[in-house]
């Protein structure tokens, strides 16, 4: 199976290249083609993930690849740059932030249904060991009535503000606490700041938004049968579980995750990110 890779900015991409090209830890494929926003960028990620072709513009990798990622840090290029993949019917992985813009994702998302194309997206962090435990553990405190997370993000970043990092805390949350936010709210103190979910069953889930220092990830919750929290260790190798998630989509066209989990947290960011304007309660649409 034959990989390409659009954008370069981003030191994923060469990550996934080395899991693939170089340890050689995913069987039956590798790493043939690459995309740079920049030609110093797409030569980087291919001396450093030894991927052998570099393109001067995507559509070259179509009808090369059997699929296809896009790795970019601002999220409101991802979709443009996989779509004529999509409508060929190539199997793709779109990096964290899934899109920018809910309404194009869901249009998106029925255009790959249309075509048969098995489309996923996630943030690596949730798939960490550590994180995989604390959701284990989590389903035995009972019924939830507080929870909390804490990372870095910088809600006047040039890549889409709250949604580049906030994706992390996001995707973190609600796979644990539930999908079925209702409204979001930053509150905000200098550099920093505190972003708040709303349930209907009147959980509020507390994110730190932290912009200066190196906090890393984690995540807490108490609920009537105990309480819970830890910080989000690294696996060894961050990347691996996500690599493999996705190649195994490439290759049995079964998607790892509903349309709906993918759409949800753009739906939360982009409530969030009103709020950071407002400074009002905003409320997802869903």
């Amino acid at each position: 199976m034959k990989i390409g890779i659009i954008g370069a900015e981003n030191s994923h991409t060469a990550a996934i290249a080395k899991i693939i090209n170089i340890h050689k830890k995913i069987k039956g494929c590798s790493v043939e083609y690459v995309w740079g926003e920049t030609p110093d960028f797409a030569a980087k990620a291919a001396e450093d993930g030894q991927i052998p072709n570099i393109v001067k513009i995507p559509r070259q990798m179509l009808g090369k690849v059997d699929a296809v990622l896009c790795d970019h840090r601002h999220p409101k290029f991802h979709l443009k740059s996989v779509w004529a993949f999509v409508e060929a019917g190539v199997p793709t992985f779109v990096d964290k932030p899934f899109c920018y813009r809910a309404d194009e994702g869901k249009k998106f998302l029925r255009m790959a249904k249309k075509k048969g194309a098995p489309v996923t997206s996630f943030s690596v962090l949730n798939h960490q060991a550590s994180f995989r435990r604390f959701r284990e553990k989590a389903a035995n405190l009972g019924t939830i009535l507080s929870a909390n997370s804490y990372g870095p993000c910088d809600l006047k970043s040039k890549w889409g503000g709250v949604f580049f990092y906030g994706i992390h805390q996001v995707d973190m949350v609600l796979p644990v606490f539930g999908y079925d936010v209702k409204a979001a709210l930053v509150t905000k103190n200098g550099k920093n700041a505190n972003g708040q979910l709303f349930y209907p069953n009147g959980l509020v889930v507390n994110m730190a938004f932290i912009k200066e220092g190196s906090p890393g990830f984690g995540i807490g919750a108490v609920g009537t049968e105990g309480a819970l929290s830890t910080p989000i260790k690294m696996d060894k190798d961050a990347y691996l579980t996500g690599v493999r998630t996705f190649v195994k989509m490439f290759k049995t066209g079964v998607e790892p995750l509903p349309y709906e989990h993918m759409i949800r947290p753009v739906q939360v960011l982009e409530a969030l990110q009103k709020s950071v304007a407002s400074g009002k309660i905003e409320k997802v649409q869903h």
